[in-house]
């Protein structure tokens, strides 16, 4: 069982509180007429209500912390100090749509040793509401759902491999490149998955759900704790080119190790073409 230490116990807080909040406001957004103006703007309220929620409670623990938000953006802190990144309500829209599939994502991520920007993620939540699950990580001390520890899956062949994404819509993301990949993985794999939470997909990929996932076009607060989740459950976590950093949201591969690099190259030679 894992030693939940201090930080990991006030971010929970902070999630679990919002995460109440949402629930109810989601039991009101079902019943709401379906119209462009009225649950649109419900469920910003309802966004802001759970940023706020948890903004209180991380700012009450660790005064001098810094944070990025998605409503608020971002408020400096102690510059020698971590900062907090948080996505209130990651699956806006299947939260607008009745959809029981959203989370709420906190990270926190120090400043590096030279003053030079920011380094790594060192822990990182992901609570849904709906079902009640956490999933947890720090650096170095792995990642759990609850107490139980998480590990990536152990498959190495596409053929048997469950792939997340996020398709582009409106006027985010990337069609073509999307095209291009689906098209080079969709007939390798054993199913491709769209969920519309991109916490949520990295998390249920460290938890051995899913195999491996793909978007591009996400940010910070989409994926900063669950990169830390997916690491710390044994898998890597990459741009389109391999190349590794502390949080990925503009470009993001995960997959457990003998899968990313057979994703990776798809990747790189669909996007060759």
């Amino acid at each position: 069982m894992a030693a939940v230490s201090g930080l990991i116990r006030v971010m929970e807080k902070a999630a679990r509180k919002a995460g109440g909040r949402l629930r109810r406001d989601f039991g009101e957004v079902e019943h709401l007429q379906v119209s462009f103006k009225g649950p649109a703007d419900f469920v910003s309220k309802a966004d802001m209500r759970a940023e706020r929620a948890i903004y209180d409670e991380l700012l009450a623990a660790r005064p001098d912390w810094g944070f990025v938000m998605e409503e608020a953006g971002t408020i400096e802190g102690d510059p020698t100090k971590p900062r907090w990144i948080v996505d209130p309500l990651d699956g806006t829209s299947n939260f607008l749509h009745g959809i029981p599939h959203f989370a709420i994502s906190i990270a926190a991520q120090e400043p590096k040793l030279d003053g030079s920007g920011w380094g790594d993620v060192v822990a990182g939540v992901v609570y849904n509401p709906v079902t009640d699950e956490t999933f947890w990580a720090e650096k170095s001390r792995g990642a759990w759902l609850h107490d139980g520890r998480l590990r990536v899956s152990g498959r190495s062949r596409l053929p048997e491999a469950l792939i997340a994404t996020g398709i582009p819509f409106q006027s985010h993301g990337d069609f073509g490149e999307w095209t291009k990949i689906f098209a080079a993985v969709g007939p390798q794999v054993a199913g491709i998955r769209r969920f519309g939470t991109a916490s949520l997909d990295l998390a249920w990929l460290a938890a051995g759900r899913f195999d491996g996932f793909w978007e591009s076009g996400l940010n910070d607060w989409d994926t900063a704790a669950g990169c830390l989740i997916v690491r710390e459950a044994g898998g890597f976590v990459s741009d389109f080119r391999g190349r590794s950093m502390p949080i990925h949201a503009s470009q993001v591969l995960a997959a457990n190790d003998a899968l990313h690099s057979k994703l990776h190259k798809l990747l790189a030679n669909a996007l060759k073409a």
